[in-house]
């Protein structure tokens, strides 16, 4: 498909609002707005934003869930060349109190209520300390001196949204600042450029073959870069249509995949296997699925293109940092490519694998740890910014803190994140190795391995596994089943059935927590 001219997100809704007008961009909550009038309402939203003093750079903050709402305001706010800061909607007080410190915005749009967090009575409570932050409602206004969202738009053209010429954005300008965690004690604020999106958010569409007729179902966040950077841009940039979850929920997952008929969908293993294990879940409802994206091991890619039916999902690589994914599997590719790598670098990306220890490049095939360089973030926002000097190459590669390999014919295979290593009497040994293993063992359900600290070995292998349902496994059957599939350090010192393991809302787990359980246990883990 032809890529779109566009190079600023508000050049792009203009652009594909001429292409395709009535066409339906996004679809959620109860919404439906066509590329027309996600043009028109974005303008007029920047009228209302202009009209509070915003102007081009500035900084408007967003707590909200997936909704329309979401991208209308996201593309208003590029309309008059500010930048959008969407925070998590699981911020706690303490943590919503850092993010508006360190991003500094000047307009924080946000929902009133979302499931069990009342985001009013937080903002009622931080007000003292952001006295001059400007504050507009979505829902019942219960915050002093907040305007209603509705007032954005209202009485608002859409041409008193457009700003002078040399006032609005540039390619180069950034569109998007994402928060991320890492190995640091706070988020880091990651700012991604016009240009960038829509170039590598268009790439990643071109490797999933989406085209103008495409449905893409997204339950992750947008406020992640695989929601924002990635999937909105993907599916924007083809003229295909997003369909938006507030939350995810497997029920209504399914639901939606079946009355939307979606194409495709981006996917966690946790959401994968929600859906597969639902009661309402019936091949049938998902038979219009056709592609996607997803992480996880070559079985978690098996089941969503098998059972799922995403025969051509895609297998993907990447971080906030290098706009959502760096390196994506192509769809036509056989699965059992797809499901052994995670694709060729996207085009101007560049994935070089370096020794950990002398910091050089290493040959096609050998591992080590990935920098990568190109669609990449130039560096750190905030107080993050101090980590910018060793995130970064003096020749411009952004250490990933990841460990993996290039293959000869130069498709990135992921192997571990760095902090996520076991090291076992002095061996390296990838969580994603063994858990791969215990899998395979028709009883597992689910499964988490960590390193567990130990006097002798240093750490030690320690595997949570979660049995099917009416499934009953022994730990001596599942270390024979290791020992028998697999090298034995694959197989783990110690094995804790267990009834469920720590995930976050999306089904992502939750290795920090997981770790905590195993420190638990290492005076007993012999």
């Amino acid at each position: 498909m032809r890529a779109p001219f566009s190079r600023t997100l508000f050049d792009l809704v203009c652009e594909q609002a001429e292409r395709y007008p009535d066409r339906e961009a996004v679809v959620g909550d109860g919404r439906r707005l066509t590329y027309a009038e996600l043009r028109d309402s974005a303008m007029r939203i920047a009228g209302g934003l202009r009209a509070l003093g915003l102007r081009q750079h500035e900084r408007v903050g967003l707590l909200l869930n997936n909704r329309p709402e979401w991208v209308e305001i996201c593309f208003a706010v590029a309309v008059i060349g500010g930048v959008l800061v969407p925070f998590s909607t699981w911020s706690k007080r303490r943590e919503l109190e850092f993010l508006f410190k360190d991003s500094r915005i000047k307009l924080l749009i946000a929902v009133n209520r979302l499931a069990e967090q009342d985001f009013a009575q937080d903002l009622n409570a931080l007000r003292r300390s952001f006295p001059d932050l400007a504050v507009a409602m979505i829902g019942e206004e219960r915050v002093p001196e907040a305007i209603a969202y509705a007032t954005l738009a209202r009485g608002h053209s859409p041409i008193e949204g457009v700003p002078p010429p040399g006032d609005g954005a540039r390619p180069e300008y950034p569109a998007l600042i994402l928060y991320t965690s890492g190995s640091t004690s706070y988020p880091k604020a990651v700012p991604l450029r016009h240009g960038g999106i829509i170039e590598n958010g268009f790439n990643i569409g071109e490797r999933q073959g989406l085209g103008p007729g495409d449905r893409v179902l997204l339950s992750p966040p947008l406020f992640w870069s695989y929601g924002s950077a990635n999937a909105m841009s993907a599916t924007l940039t083809h003229g295909a249509t997003l369909v938006l979850q507030g939350r995810f929920d497997a029920a209504e997952s399914l639901d939606l995949i079946e009355k939307e008929r979606c194409t495709s969908l981006y996917t966690m293993p946790g959401m994968t296997s929600a859906m597969l294990n639902h009661k309402e879940f019936r091949r049938q409802r998902t038979q219009t699925l056709r592609t996607g994206v997803t992480i996880g091991t070559p079985q978690d890619l098996a089941a969503a293109a098998n059972e799922l039916g995403a025969r051509e999902i895609c297998n993907v690589y990447g971080q906030t940092e290098s706009y959502g994914n760096c390196a994506v599997t192509w769809h036509h590719w056989p699965l059992e490519r797809r499901m052994r790598v995670q694709g060729p670098p996207l085009p101007g990306v560049h994935v070089r694998i370096v020794d950990e220890v002398s910091g050089k490049e290493v040959a096609r095939g050998e591992e080590g740890q990935i920098e990568v360089r190109g669609n990449v973030t130039q560096g750190y926002d905030g107080v993050s910014a101090e980590n910018n000097a060793k995130a970064f190459t003096a020749d411009g590669y952004f250490r990933t803190g990841d460990r993996g390999m290039l293959t000869p014919e130069g498709d990135v295979v992921f192997l571990a994140r760095t902090t996520e290593m076991i090291k076992r009497a002095g061996i390296n040994i990838a969580p994603a190795e063994v858990e791969e293993v215990l899998r395979h063992h028709p009883d597992v359900a689910e499964v988490g391995v960590v390193g567990a600290p130990d006097p002798a070995k240093g750490e030690i292998v320690l595997a949570f596994v979660v049995p099917k349902v009416g499934a009953s496994v022994t730990t001596d059957e599942l270390r024979a089943h290791c020992r028998a599939e697999a090298a034995s350090y694959k197989t783990p010192d110690r094995i804790e059935i267990c009834d469920k393991l720590p995930t976050t809302a999306t089904g992502k787990l939750m290795r920090a927590e997981l770790k905590t359980m195993a420190a638990k246990l290492a005076p007993r883990a012999r």
